[in-house]
Parts: structure tokens; sequence; C-alpha cells
């Protein structure tokens, strides 16, 4: 690929560096806006990565001048820890997307992909829906009558297979091996668990679309089985 991401701060944060090079893109690390301009790659920066966690005045000011410039660098993604959030709020416009560290390595890469395709450099998001229910596979972001839903990446991923199966009834053993994987230890009961948290966060006018079935598991909407 050819495009070229400038990541703050320098050295890079390792979850972001081995994201990066799974998925074949170019990157470079700066400490602040002075190396960012001496680094910049001809074609210009494709986006901006910016963990604020080590240094978030730096990392801050550096988004400032990256969107004030004659052609602003963007798309931004910014990467904050839980007790930042303030931080997002003061400086709104100075950024595309955040996440929230810690995070799986797939929200990473979902949401680069995410933000080249809104930026006209990527492939339109592949989508799931059912009923009010629309989860969106590339940002790893659920929406309910639309309404955006809080969820984990688990609870995300069980609501994602589910939705994918609409009225097919799954065992809580099926479930662990589909959604867990074949080698997780955390018992079934972690299947009724995640079911009562995404009722709970679905609300009460949209708890009943997972059904549990007697003796069986559970199923997401109408359907034969």
């Amino acid at each position: 690929m050819s495009e070229s991401f400038l990541v703050f701060p320098n050295p890079a944060p390792a979850e972001v560096v081995r994201q990066l090079d799974f998925d074949g893109y170019s990157w470079r690390a700066v400490n602040g806006l002075e190396q960012a301009n001496e680094t910049e790659p001809d074609k210009g920066w494709t986006g901006a990565i910016i963990s604020t966690d080590q240094d978030p005045r730096t990392a801050w000011a550096l988004c400032r001048e990256l969107r004030r410039r004659d052609v602003p660098v963007e798309p931004l993604l910014i990467l904050v820890s839980g007790n930042q959030m303030d931080d997002l709020v003061d400086n709104n416009e100075f950024f595309d997307e955040f996440m929230i560290a810690p995070f799986h390595a797939k929200e990473l890469q979902a949401r680069i992909r995410h933000l080249l395709w809104k930026a006209g450099r990527g492939t339109r998001p592949e989508l799931v829906s059912y009923g009010d229910l629309v989860l969106n596979l590339e940002t790893y972001q659920a929406i309910i009558d639309g309404r955006p839903l809080d969820l984990t990446y688990m609870e995300y991923e069980l609501l994602r297979f589910l939705a994918s199966h609409p009225g097919k009834v799954f065992s809580r053993e099926a479930l662990l091996s589909q959604v867990w994987g074949y080698e997780y230890y955390g018992g079934a009961r972690t299947v009724d668990v995640h079911v009562r948290r995404l009722r709970s966060k679905l609300g009460e006018e949209h708890a009943s679309l997972i059904q549990t079935v007697r003796s069986v598991g559970y199923k997401l909407g109408q359907g034969r089985w």
C-alpha cells in the first residue's frame, strides 16, 4: 500500500505498530510538529494516529497544528485513556475519530479502514442489520433504533454473530466455540452473562430481540430452527 501514516509519539505505541505493519501500511513516528514537517512524504500524510497518553499537551498541540494547515491532515485518529474524556470535548474539532485504551487490534484495524473509506480511499463498510438493529463491521459500532450502543468488544462480537444468523438457535457451547474460540476457558456461564448485559444495553423495548430457547440456547429475532 502507498498510505503513509503519521504516528505520535516516537517511539510509536507497540500495538499501533503491530497493526499497521500487519496491514501493510507504511508509517513514521514523530515527536512533534517539527519532525512531522521534516519527515512528511512528498504526497503528504495519508492520516495520523496520535496517542495522548504519554504527553497529552504535545499530542493535542500537534493535532491542532495538523488541522490548521492549508491542507489539513485527515483522517486523524486519537487514542486516549479513560481519564482523558474531557480533553476530547475540549478539542472536538481537531480529530475525526477516537478510541479508548486498552483496545482490541481488530477494532484499530476497523477504525483505520473506516476512516480511509470516509476520506474516499477505501471500500464501503459492510453492515449487518435486523429490524432496528444495525452493526457496522468496519467500525465495530452498533445502533438500535438510531441509538448508539456502548458495547465491549465481546458483546459486539456476540451480537454480530447472532444478527448474522437471525432466527437460528445456538447452544451456549456453540456460541463459545464460534464467538470466543475453542480454547476459551470461561465456561458456558460466560454466554449467559454477556446475553444479560446485551439485553440491558438494548433497553427494555428491544431486550426481547435476543430470545432464550429453553433447554437449547439463544437466538436473535424470529425464525424456525
